[in-house]
């Protein structure tokens, strides 16, 4: 039978988040910062049962059982002890330790390295009171650090002496290899005599599971000291990317408040929070947040509060955070990010204005999503639509990137609404080539200028021809046909996405299911049509599913139907698409062309009427001949407009 040391049975627990665990059995709802469920071990009607993620710990107020994931499974599984260590140890991806003389002498030597940790910490905290450490002490009474915070962090110093903590602990008798393993001394790689690893620093215990040193940082009193702050190297008991300082007291604090977890840069913030009243604070040990951390992190609260500084190297950090996190993202989990005035630390803004100052910048932290939105549109000019394009296109690999379906999905449609918000009043209009009221061109520079050969310049794309033996469709048609053809065929999407993202939709109900359907790719570009179909049905775009889907008309057209070849629905597509920008704006623009071509001043509101008129009588005219040819159609539609307006100009 494997012996589970307690170190191994923190570890699982630290892996595996109760709620998680424990809902594979009881169905359970978020109240609070608790879950809720009936109870496992007795009927009844109402919840009495409860889990606590922070505090890692079930508890049935009807029956009274209380305890953790491993007690949970016992109780309700009928396992044995090793039989529910074996199961969650397979969930947590941790490997069960081996009984052998080997595993047994690893044990044995992590107890030994956790004790020396523990007497180096007692041997620094009495450096600080003495008479070496009175510099040290100077510097934290000029920080403002109080008795209670220095007693609370087990804050010490060591001393400068190369030798003064080695020979302390020798004549405890630890030996040097042990010292060597803990971290504490060096020993040099050319056979010299070891050395103690700190000195003139003043030292901050870091702490493991069950509250045990692990490690130490020591923060340099001489200015020129070539590092300021200096972390324990790796050892059998500390890996940094694994450990967060003051996580325990922080998790049981946040717990008590029921306030999210706070993660500040340094220990001298965390310890500065915490003498203004904010104790849940924690602090990464010298690097960007590891996986690990995070996943510790989202154990204890759904939404930490990551603290920065407001300068570029704060701004900085919080991006890397957000890249590291963005692939972890789950339901309910998630950060936020509270940004410090520029030029300040919690320890300085607190002493400048007090810990009310503080708890208002907590306030005000913002979500992930707010951040990363503010960090992609401020990377680089976005006044052209190549560059635009560029963006949507960057953001679409983010998004890609969450490995959870569901934030997926939801990342895809919150970063489309917001380009759309930010972008859509501005551009021109569709693919058509208009311009935005404020940039419409004067009417020397209309590229349908008349000269001495009649006009010339620019002409526009011709539309497709309709189908034979079909009615001219409606708006509402012409737009539904465009996005039924993605529906029934995904694969469209990525062939034509330029198409797609710059889609002028007029009917809401369209609209809105032209978003869900390009968030839902965006989210998941494997899913083919009945996996779209049936996301969209569980979406508010439901409705206009259905009518789209059961149209009489469309389902007229073979490039909609679903067992169409791509290729066949992509000509069609395209043809429908000219179609539906000659419909809904090229006409437009060739009235407003025409208004400007052929008169100015006071007059052009006759030309624009007179041309709206050609329009009007040319669309007649295109029913009565829809074989005719496009183009041909089109100039002459251009011609008899001019005729038009010079004949009611010469009278």
């Amino acid at each position: 039978m494997p012996r589970f040391t307690p170190e191994f049975l923190d570890e699982l627990k630290s892996r595996l988040r109760p709620s998680d665990v424990i809902g594979r059995h009881v169905k359970l709802q978020k109240r609070g910062n608790a879950w809720w469920g009936l109870s496992p071990f007795k009927p009844e009607k109402t919840p009495s049962f409860s889990v606590d993620d922070r505090r890692g710990t079930y508890h049935c107020f009807s029956t009274q059982n209380h305890g953790d994931i491993i007690t949970f499974l016992i109780e309700t599984q009928g396992l044995s002890f090793p039989e529910a260590v074996e199961r969650l140890a397979t969930d947590a991806g941790l490997a069960l330790p081996v009984e052998s003389p080997a595993e047994a002498a690893r044990a044995e030597k992590a107890k030994g390295l956790a004790e020396a940790c523990a007497a180096a910490a007692k041997f620094y905290q009495a450096m600080l009171h003495r008479a070496d450490g009175r510099q040290a002490m100077d510097y934290l009474r000029g920080r403002e650090i109080t008795d209670a915070q220095i007693e609370n962090f087990s804050i010490g110093f060591a001393p400068s002496s190369r030798n003064a903590l080695k020979d302390y602990l020798l004549n405890k008798g630890f030996t040097d290899d042990v010292l060597v393993d803990a971290g504490l001394i060096i020993k040099p790689d050319d056979g010299g005599a070891s050395y103690d690893r700190f000195r003139g620093r003043i030292m901050f215990p870091i702490l493991g599971a069950r509250d045990r040193v692990i490690a130490f940082g020591g923060r340099a009193l001489d200015p020129n000291a070539r590092a300021k702050y200096l972390n324990s190297p790796e050892t059998p008991l500390f890996h940094k990317g694994a450990v967060l300082y003051n996580f325990t007291d922080a998790r049981s604090a946040a717990a008590s408040d029921k306030q999210p977890l706070i993660v500040c840069e340094g220990y001298m913030d965390v310890i500065a929070l915490w003498g203004a009243g904010i104790k849940r604070a924690v602090a990464p040990l010298g690097t960007a947040l590891t996986e690990d951390q995070l996943g510790m992190l989202w154990r204890a609260c759904d939404e930490p509060v990551l603290c920065f500084d407001g300068d570029s190297a704060g701004v900085n950090a919080a991006h890397r955070s957000i890249d590291r996190a963005l692939a972890l993202l789950k339901p309910g989990a998630s950060l936020n990010f509270a940004f410090l005035p520029e030029g300040q630390d919690p320890d300085d803004l607190i002493r400048a204005e007090g810990a009310a100052a503080m708890k208002a910048v907590l306030e005000k932290a913002r979500p992930l999503v707010d951040v990363l939105w503010a960090r992609e549109i401020s990377a680089q000019p976005l006044d052209t639509p190549e560059r635009r394009a560029k963006l949507r296109a960057h953001l679409r690999e983010l998004v890609k990137s969450i490995a959870d379906k569901d934030v997926r999905r939801a990342y895809g449609a919150e970063l489309s609404q917001r380009l759309d918000a930010q972008f859509s009043p501005a551009r021109r209009d569709a693919l058509s080539g208009g311009y935005a009221q404020s940039e419409r061109p004067q009417a020397s520079a209309n590229p349908f200028r008349r000269g001495p050969a009649g006009r010339q310049g620019f002409r526009y794309a011709a539309p497709a021809r309709p189908t034979p033996g079909l009615k001219r469709p409606s708006q509402w048609v012409r737009e539904a046909s465009l996005i039924l053809a993605a529906v029934n065929h995904p694969a469209l999407i990525e062939r034509l996405e330029s198409a797609f993202l710059e889609l002028e939709i007029a009917d809401p109900g369209l609209k809105a299911l032209l978003s869900e359907v390009l968030s839902a790719i965006s989210a998941d570009p494997a899913l083919d049509s009945p996996a779209l179909k049936s996301h969209l049905s569980q979406t508010g775009a439901a409705g206009s599913l259905e009518r789209v889907v059961n149209d009489s008309q469309l389902s007229k057209h073979k490039f909609l139907r679903p067992d169409a070849e791509i290729d066949e629905v992509e000509q069609g597509f395209t043809n429908a698409l000219a179609h539906h920008l000659f419909e809904s704006t090229l006409k437009q623009e060739v009235a407003r062309s025409a208004s400007q071509i052929f008169t100015e001043g006071d007059d052009a509101w006759k030309a624009a009427a007179a041309a709206r008129e050609e329009i009007v009588n040319s669309s007649k005219r295109e029913d009565e001949n829809p074989e005719e040819d496009s183009p041909k159609r089109f100039d002459d539609a251009l011609e008899r407009m001019r005729r038009t307006v010079d004949k009611k100009f010469s009278r």
